[in-house]
């Protein structure tokens, strides 16, 4: 499976509900700072159904179904591959407590997953896109690795000769993000944060059902 380029909505109809995967256009929040109805979810006048042919019609949904639509939902909200996705299950399967939990924790700690939890970015694409172009420094060091794993008192900062850049220009005047995990925080006025702990099952999203994810790998 390569990485996908196609539009970004036709990813949420496909799971039933907002991923977020497009930053402020998600929450209806466009260029010119109106409040307009961007995403079709949004939309009341238009029903939002999966992409595919409209006579499909219903089918029953099995438990494989399901967890198997669980486990590309999370691929699609971190932005993940098959091969990756599945290294992370096993890595969190020899690690002591629950695997479902430790495998969420491990993605969560992906630096370009910090970059947009920190809200350097406004979503993990833009985020993976900032850490790939080398505009992304962990403890002083360029890091361009979206996959490379955080550790408690890691010092994530914007590179310095990158920091008159527009894009963190603007950052800096930005509003900081009003729904920061506590594990991590961000000066904007300096272009400096840093991990203060691991997250815990309870910062990252709730929709996430990793037990159905733990089940279908496990068979």
């Amino acid at each position: 499976m390569a990485k996908y380029t196609g539009p970004s909505c036709r990813l949420c109809r496909r799971e039933g509900e907002k991923l977020y995967l497009k930053g402020d256009r998600c929450y209806n929040i466009s260029k010119d700072g109106t409040n307009k109805p961007l995403c079709p979810f949004d939309k009341t006048d238009k029903k939002v159904t999966p992409p595919g042919p409209a006579h499909a019609g219903r089918r029953k949904v099995s438990g494989y179904q399901q967890q198997l639509r669980e486990k590309q939902k999370t691929k699609r909200i971190y932005g993940i591959l098959e091969k990756q996705f599945r290294m992370y299950y096993t890595k969190a399967e020899r690690m002591k407590g629950v695997t479902g939990e430790n495998m969420l924790i491990l993605i969560e700690r992906r630096l370009d997953n910090v970059v947009f939890q920190m809200g350097i970015a406004a979503s993990r694409a833009q985020a993976r896109q900032l850490v790939c172009h080398g505009h992304i420094a962990v403890n002083g060091k360029k890091v361009d690795i979206p996959s490379y794993l955080v550790k408690v008192g890691d010092v994530i900062t914007v590179k310095a000769e990158k920091a008159d850049n527009a894009f963190f220009t603007a950052l800096k005047e930005s509003a900081v993000r009003a729904n920061m995990p506590k594990w991590v925080n961000f000066d904007k006025a300096t272009l400096k944060g840093e991990v203060l702990a691991f997250p815990t099952r309870e910062d990252i999203d709730p929709r996430i059902k990793e037990h159905m994810i733990v089940e279908l790998y496990s068979k």
